[in-house]
């Protein structure tokens, strides 16, 4: 079997979009990425700062509700159709509820030939580029960290706190079939 879907989970800040584009660049095959910003970026702007939808908190911490967990869930399906109609996609997360995050994505994404990616930074070294960025709600590096990783298993791990994003991307694309 071929690969279908890579996921590519970490916190804010580790790395993972940078990634993302390399692999498209590394790979020999057309690879689409979909992420959860994309997702957050497609919502209506009334599902934001609300318990229903998405509330970002103090010290970086990231609440959803109902309505997110709705649009999440079809958006996953979509994902997942798309892959099953040939489409070879990368799908940049950040898996808030660790173990809880990927089996729910991995329903989603049953029968499928996934390859699963974890990018590790460093909490300084993600607080260091959240604040460098000045798009992020700081706290939020240092608060997803080692939490998006809690009970989650990989095919491969990087850890961008000292490697950059091409060298990344090419040890992950190694594992790619």
């Amino acid at each position: 079997m071929t690969t279908q879907v890579i996921v590519v989970n970490g916190g804010s800040s580790s790395g993972k979009s940078g990634i993302t584009r390399c692999l498209k660049a590394v790979l020999p095959r057309t690879w689409i990425s979909l992420g959860v910003d994309d997702l957050i970026e497609a919502l209506p702007a009334r599902l934001m700062h609300c318990d229903a939808g998405v509330v970002l908190g103090g010290n970086g911490e990231v609440r959803v509700g109902p309505d997110f967990r709705a649009a999440e869930a079809a958006w996953t399906v979509g994902i997942a159709a798309m892959a099953r109609a040939g489409a070879r996609v990368v799908i940049d997360d950040v898996f808030l509820h660790g173990r809880d995050s990927q089996e729910r994505l991995r329903a989603a994404l049953a029968g499928l030939d996934v390859l699963w990616v974890g990018v590790r930074c460093d909490p300084e070294t993600a607080a260091g580029r959240e604040i460098a960025r000045g798009d992020r709600v700081i706290g939020m590096a240092a608060a997803q960290a080692e939490k998006v990783h809690k009970g989650v298993r990989y095919d491969v791990e990087v850890d961008t706190s000292h490697t950059g994003a091409l060298e990344c991307a090419r040890a992950i694309a190694k594992h790619v079939v």
